[in-house]
C-alpha cells in the first residue's frame, strides 16, 4: 500500500514538528513538505500535488481560506484539513464551503487529529466535538441556490438567441461556457457567437468554450435509459474543473447550458430528464456554475402528465417562456 503524501501548512515551527511526531505514530503517511504560510503552501500544493494537506487558516502572506481556494482549483484532488485556535461557528462553516474535509481545533490536536485524517481518508467530514453549532440554521441561513433555470422555447430562433446571449455574456467576463445541443444548432450557433464578435475557435482551443453534441454526450453516462451517477460526475465534472482552470476570469463560473435534457422530454423520457436536473443540482453543489436548460413549448403543452410537468420545474430556480 503507497503511503499516503502530507504537507503541513503553519507559520509556528514548534506546531510543525508537533504535526510532524504524530503522523509518525501511523506508517500511513509521508510528509513530503511544509510550508509557512499561505503563498507558499499555494505554490508547494502544485508542485508536490500532496494527497493530503493540513493547513492552518492564521498565516502571513494569504489566509488560509483563500490559500485552500486557490489549491482546489489546482490540485482538486488533494483533501484539506484545517486546524485553527479559531473556534466561531462562522469560521467552521466558512473552512467546509471552501472544501475542508475536516477541522480541527488546535487545543484538542492531541484527541482529535488523528481520528479527523481517518475520517478525511475515508471521505467523511469531522469536526471538533467542541465546536457544537456551526451547522445551525439560527445562526446562519442555508445559501441560496445557485442559479439553474428552466426556459420553455417557442422556436429554433429563440433557442439559439438565447444560447448566444448566455455563452457571449460568459466569454466575454473571461468565464467558461459549455453547451450541449444538436449538431445542426451547434454549427448555427457557432457562427452566432463570431457574429458577435467573439474567437470561438480560440476560445474552444483554449479549452473555454466546449461544445457537446447531445447525441453522444448522454450515450456515455446512460444506462437502459438513466444517467448513472458516477458517469455524470466523472464526464462533467471532469469538464468543468478543466474549463475553470483555463479561464481567464479571477473567480470563474462555469455557464453550462444547452437543450439535451429538453429533448428527452420531449421524447417522454421523463424520469431520465428529471433525474439528470437532479444531478446538475448535486453538481452545483461542488462547482460555481450557471445553468440554463431549454426545452420546447411542446413539451408543456398540457399532453405531458402535469405532476411531471411540475416537477421537472421544482428543479430550477427560475422558469421562463419565450
Amino acid at each position: 500500500m503507497s503511503l499516503i503524501s502530507v504537507l503541513v501548512v503553519d507559520d509556528h515551527e514548534s506546531f510543525r514538528k508537533l504535526i510532524a511526531s504524530m503522523l509518525q505514530q501511523s506508517e500511513d503517511f509521508q510528509i513530503i513538505g511544509q510550508a509557512l504560510d499561505g503563498l507558499e503552501a499555494v505554490q508547494k500544493a502544485e508542485e508536490l500535488r500532496p494527497d493530503l494537506i493540513l493547513l492552518d487558516i492564521s498565516l502571513p502572506k494569504l489566509n488560509g481560506m483563500e490559500a485552500a481556494r486557490r489549491i482546489r482549483k489546482l490540485v482538486p484532488k488533494a483533501k484539506i484539513l484545517f486546524f485553527s485556535q479559531e473556534s466561531s461557528p462562522d469560521v467552521v462553516r466558512e473552512a467546509s464551503k471552501v472544501g475542508a474535509m475536516g477541522y480541527v481545533h488546535k487545543p484538542r490536536i492531541h484527541s482529535d487529529l488523528l481520528p479527523a485524517l481517518e475520517a478525511v481518508l475515508g471521505g467523511k467530514q469531522l469536526v471538533s466535538s467542541n465546536l457544537e453549532g456551526w451547522e445551525s440554521r439560527e445562526s446562519m441561513p442555508a445559501p441560496a441556490p445557485q442559479p439553474h433555470e428552466i426556459l420553455f422555447y417557442s422556436d429554433d430562433v429563440v433557442l439559439l438567441d438565447s444560447l448566444t446571449r448566455f455563452i457571449a455574456t460568459a466569454l466575454r467576463a473571461g468565464n467558461p461556457a459549455i453547451v450541449i445541443a444538436t449538431k445542426s444548432h451547434l454549427d448555427c450557433l457557432h457562427q452566432a457567437l463570431k457574429a458577435e464578435g467573439l474567437d470561438v475557435d480560440g476560445a474552444s482551443q483554449q479549452g473555454t468554450y466546449i461544445a457537446l453534441d447531445e447525441a453522444h454526450s448522454f450515450y456515455a453516462i446512460m444506462v437502459d435509459g438513466l444517467p448513472v451517477p458516477a458517469r455524470f460526475f466523472a464526464t462533467l465534472g471532469g469538464l468543468m474543473e478543466a474549463a475553470t482552470k483555463a479561464a481567464s476570469a479571477e473567480h470563474p463560473r462555469v455557464s453550462f447550458c444547452g437543450e439535451g435534457i429538453g429533448l428527452l422530454w420531449a421524447e417522454g423520457k421523463t424520469d431520465a430528464a428529471i433525474r439528470l436536473e437532479q444531478l446538475c443540482n448535486d453538481l452545483a453543489k461542488k462547482h460555481e456554475i450557471d445553468m440554463l436548460c431549454l426545452y420546447p413549448s411542446s413539451s408543456s403543452d398540457g399532453k405531458e402528465d402535469q405532476d411531471s410537468f411540475k416537477r421537472v420545474c421544482e428543479e430550477h430556480s427560475a422558469v421562463h417562456s419565450r
